[in-house]
């Protein structure tokens, strides 16, 4: 029989045995500077959370994050895919990704299959909002104007499969409403409409458009999250405006290659749950109109998949054709 110092020995043994490569690798992790893609063009939001969280989880792996744009998102995660699985390319993925997934019948990868999924980084809402002056003061004043005047409701949105889209697509068939959705090229475009009236409300990520609240030009009539925006306390909720149900985030997150050493993508995980987590991050994300969220890898990736699943749902009840 076993003593119990034997069986601590043999365990022991057994653990150094299971870490004898990926251990190896772990301790000398990382060797060089790590090479973040980000599928999103300079001065976006999603750049931005990179830069801010980039600095801090450079300090604490002791080597430099560079962050490499590549404004294509399905270009960008086939460069990590193939990169080699050892930490040091890291994909900036999340919702944008998963909504891709739900979008595209055929991609170069497989999202949940070719891509490990360390953890979240930040969480921004989506923002319903109309002119300052609109008699229009919350969801519910929204939805009662488009059952009273049908085909009437004018909602803009970014382009045509683009979150923000698929978001105001998902009010419509939530509310039972007929009501036109306009794309929008860019943010600045969809500003001008709301303010000049060209739509009666538009739904936006809160970040690109926190600015222009703060100095009154356009006013919010509820966040789209399942909680209110700690920046922005007295606006509700759509769900607390009278749609429940209804709630759509946006976020990031880091991914690597699927093969990459357990050891690796722990160490990761918790050198980001470190930097996301510093007051100087979690203050910048606020300012920004985003919340730091780290998680745990399983987290992330459920979250990924109840993303995906969502979005197949939603466009295949607004009939989009998938591509």
């Amino acid at each position: 029989m076993d003593t119990p110092k034997r069986s601590f020995v043999r365990y022991g043994s057994a653990v150094a045995l299971a870490f004898a490569t990926g251990g190896i690798r772990a301790q000398s992790y990382p060797s060089k500077p790590l090479q973040w893609v980000v599928a999103f063009a300079p001065g976006g939001a999603g750049d931005i959370v990179a830069r801010l969280v980039a600095q801090k989880l450079g300090e604490g792996l002791g080597q430099p994050v560079v962050v490499e744009n590549r404004p294509a998102p399905v270009a960008a995660a086939s460069l990590v895919k193939h990169a080699r699985p050892d930490g040091h390319t890291l994909l900036m993925a999340g919702s944008g990704t998963a909504l891709t997934s739900a979008l595209f019948t055929k991609l170069p990868y497989d999202l949940m299959g070719d891509f490990t999924h360390v953890s979240t980084l930040s969480s921004f809402d989506l923002a319903f909002l109309g002119a300052a002056a609109s008699d229009l003061r919350s969801v519910a004043d929204v939805i009662a104007f488009a059952k009273t005047h049908p085909g009437k409701l004018n909602i803009g949105s970014a382009r045509v499969g683009s979150t923000q889209n698929l978001a105001a697509e998902m009010f419509r068939s939530m509310a039972g409403i007929d009501a036109l959705i306009v794309p929008y090229k860019t943010t600045s475009d969809l500003v001008s409409a709301i303010r000049s009236r060209d739509v009666h409300v538009a739904i936006d990520m809160l970040p690109v458009v926190l600015s222009q609240i703060h100095a009154g030009a356009i006013k919010p009539l509820a966040v789209t999250s399942a909680r209110r925006f700690a920046g922005l306390s007295h606006v509700p909720t759509v769900a607390e405006s009278g749609l429940a149900g209804f709630e759509v985030s946006s976020w990031n997150g880091i991914a690597v290659p699927a093969a990459t050493p357990q050891a690796v993508v722990t160490r990761l995980a918790r050198e980001i749950a470190t930097a996301v987590g510093s007051p100087q991050v979690r203050k910048a994300l606020l300012d920004l109109g985003a919340e730091a969220q780290a998680s745990t890898p399983e987290q992330m990736a459920q979250r990924m998949r109840s993303d995906i699943a969502k979005w197949r749902s939603v466009i295949d009840r607004a009939a989009i054709p998938r591509q």
